[in-house]
C-alpha cells in the first residue's frame, strides 16, 4: 500500500493489536495534516486497544462478519463510519482526510470520517460588498458553504446531490435545489452536463463554469457566480439550481439571465423606489462604459453638426496641437488605462489602489501637457472608466470592456451608422443566447409581464406574488391580502 502512494512520509500507518490477548492485527492509516490526530487517538485507538478488551474478540467472536459488526457497533465511537471494499475508494477517502481501519485477514475495511485541516474562516465578501445586508461570504470548504445555505433555508425540500469530478483531483461537486420549486428539466440538464466532464483536475468553480456553459464563444457570461450565501438562497427560492465546488469560495447559479448581472442583493434590503433608481443607474453606467468613447469619435469625426458650436470650437482648439487622430487617442488611452487597472489588481493590496490613481493622474496630466493627448480625451476615458466600475458583478464589466473596443473601431470607420450596426448585431447575439434552455434576454425577449416586476424596475415585495414560469413549476411565492383584509387592517 505504501508503494502505491510513493512511500510518502505524510501517510501515517499505525499497526496495533486488538481483541483478547491482542489476537487480531489491525492498521490505522491517515494523512498527516488532513486528519484530526487527537480524535484518532481518543476515539479510535483508545477504543480499539483499551475499551475493546472487555469484548471476547478472538474467543467466542471469531467470524469475520461478527468481528466487523462488533467493531462497528461497540468499539468505534465515531459519527461517520463507512465500509470500504476496493482500493480506489480507500485511496480517495484516505487522501481526502479520512482515516482507514484495516483488520488483518478481513475483506472489508472502515472509513472513519474525521477530516480536519486548516481553512479560512467565514469573512466579509470581497467582490460583492453591500452597505446593508449579511456580512458573510463562502469559504473554500464545501461543507461550510452548504451549511451557510442550510442556515438560511430551513426547508426539508432543500435537496443536495453530490458528484465527483476530476480523474486526479477527485473534486467534490454539490448540486443544490429546492424540490418542487426548481424545474426537473433544468436539474436533469445540470446532471447531464456535469456527467459529460472528463478532465484530470477541477481546481476552481471557473473550470466547471466553462465546461458546462451553453455558448463558449460569447463575451457575455451565461452562468452567474457569487460569493454571497444570501444571493444563492434568493436564487434557489426563485427555482434556480446552485452548484458548489470544493475548494472554491464562489457558487454557480443556473439558469442565468442578462439582467441578473445588474442586480445586487442589496436591492431587496432597501426601499423599492431606491432600488429601482440604483438599477436604472447601473444600466445607464453600462451604456456609458460601452458606447461613450465610440459616440465621441463618431460625433467629432463624422457628425460635427450635432455638437453645439461652442463645444465644437473648444474640442477643435484642443486638437489643433495634438499629432494623433481622435481614434488613435481613444485606443491609446483605453489601452493605457486597462494596463493601469490590471497592474493595480496584481500589485500588493496596500499600494495597488494608490498606484492606479496616481498612475492615471500622472500619465493623463503628462500626456496633456506634452501635447500628445487632448484634455477632453482624458475626461472621456475617465468617465468611461468610472462607469465601468458601477456594475455589481465583475463578469459583466469585463464584457463591456471587451465590446467597447469593437464599438470604437466601428465608430472610427462608419460613425453613428457603425454604432447602430454594432448595437443591432449585439442585440441579435444576446437574443440568440440561452442558459440551460432559458432565453438569456428573458423577460424582454420573449416578453413576460410577470417577470417585469424584477428586471430594470424593482416592484414592492407585496406585488411579487408569483415566480417566473421559466424557472419554476411552483409559481406562487406569497398570497397577496384580499381587499377585505386590507380594509379590515385599515380600520383597526
Amino acid at each position: 500500500m505504501t508503494s502505491s502512494l510513493g512511500n510518502s512520509n505524510d501517510i501515517i500507518i499505525r499497526e496495533i493489536k486488538i481483541g483478547t490477548n491482542g489476537i487480531l492485527k489491525a492498521a490505522i492509516i491517515y494523512t498527516d495534516g488532513l486528519s484530526d490526530a487527537n480524535a484518532i487517538q481518543e476515539f479510535v485507538m483508545e477504543s480499539l486497544m483499551i475499551d475493546l478488551n472487555d469484548i471476547p474478540i478472538g474467543e467466542t467472536i471469531m467470524n469475520e462478519s461478527e468481528i466487523m459488526n462488533t467493531l462497528k457497533n461497540y468499539a468505534l465511537t465515531v459519527g461517520e463510519l463507512k465500509e470500504v471494499k476496493d482500493f480506489n475508494m480507500l485511496f480517495t477517502s484516505l487522501l481526502s482526510g479520512n482515516t482507514i481501519l484495516l483488520i488483518d485477514g478481513a475483506e472489508l475495511g472502515f472509513i472513519i470520517g474525521n477530516k480536519n485541516w486548516q481553512q479560512r474562516a467565514v469573512a466579509e465578501p470581497t467582490s460583492q460588498t453591500v452597505i446593508r445586508g449579511p456580512k458573510e461570504a463562502f469559504t473554500e470548504n464545501l461543507r461550510v458553504n452548504t451549511a451557510l445555505i442550510r442556515r438560511i433555508i430551513k426547508d426539508t425540500n432543500l435537496w443536495m446531490e453530490q458528484v465527483e469530478l476530476g480523474t486526479r483531483t477527485k473534486t467534490n461537486i454539490a448540486i443544490m435545489y429546492i424540490n418542487g420549486v426548481a424545474e426537473e428539466s433544468v436539474i436533469k440538464e445540470v446532471h447531464a452536463r456535469l456527467n459529460e466532464i472528463n478532465i484530470d483536475g477541477i481546481l476552481e468553480s471557473a473550470y466547471v463554469e466553462e465546461l458546462i456553459q451553453d455558448e463558449p464563444n460569447t463575451p457575455f457570461p451565461t452562468i452567474y457566480n457569487t460569493e454571497r450565501p444570501d444571493s444563492v438562497a434568493a436564487c434557489l427560492l426563485e427555482g434556480r439550481v446552485a452548484i458548489f465546488v470544493d475548494g472554491s469560495p464562489y457558487a454557480l447559479i443556473v439558469p442565468t439571465l442578462f439582467v441578473q448581472f445588474f442586480h445586487s442583493p442589496e436591492d431587496f434590503y432597501q426601499r423599492h423606489w431606491m432600488a429601482t433608481f440604483v438599477r436604472l443607474l447601473r444600466f445607464f453606467a453600462f451604456s456609458i462604459s460601452l458606447l461613450f468613447p465610440a459616440m465621441f469619435i463618431a460625433l467629432v469625426n463624422f457628425h460635427r453638426e450635432m455638437l453645439p458650436t461652442e463645444l465644437l470650437v473648444s474640442i477643435a482648439s484642443q486638437k489643433e496641437n495634438t499629432p494623433f487622430s481622435t481614434l488613435t487617442e481613444v485606443v491609446v488611452m483605453e489601452i493605457a488605462f486597462e494596463l493601469l487597472r490590471e497592474a493595480g489588481l496584481r500589485m500588493p493590496r496596500v499600494i495597488g489602489s494608490a498606484m492606479s490613481i496616481v498612475g492615471a493622474f500622472v500619465i493623463g496630466t503628462a500626456a496633456v501637457e506634452a501635447g500628445l493627448i487632448s484634455a477632453v480625451m482624458v475626461i472621456v476615458v475617465s468617465l468611461t472608466a468610472i462607469a465601468s466600475f458601477v456594475a455589481p458583478t465583475y463578469n459583466i464589466a469585463i464584457s463591456g470592456r471587451l465590446l467597447r473596443f469593437g464599438f470604437i473601431l466601428l465608430a472610427g470607420m462608419f460613425g453613428l451608422f457603425g454604432i447602430v450596426l454594432g448595437l443591432i448585431l449585439l442585440i441579435l447575439h444576446l437574443c440568440h443566447l440561452k442558459s440551460f434552455g432559458i432565453p438569456y434576454m428573458y423577460p424582454f425577449a420573449p416578453f413576460h409581464l410577470v417577470g417585469q416586476k424584477d428586471t430594470v424596475l424593482r416592484s414592492p415585495l407585496q406585488k411579487m406574488t408569483h415566480r417566473s414560469s421559466y424557472f419554476s413549476k411552483n409559481l406562487v411565492r406569497q398570497h397577496a391580502p384580499s381587499t377585505k383584509e386590507k380594509k379590515s387592517k385599515g380600520k383597526t
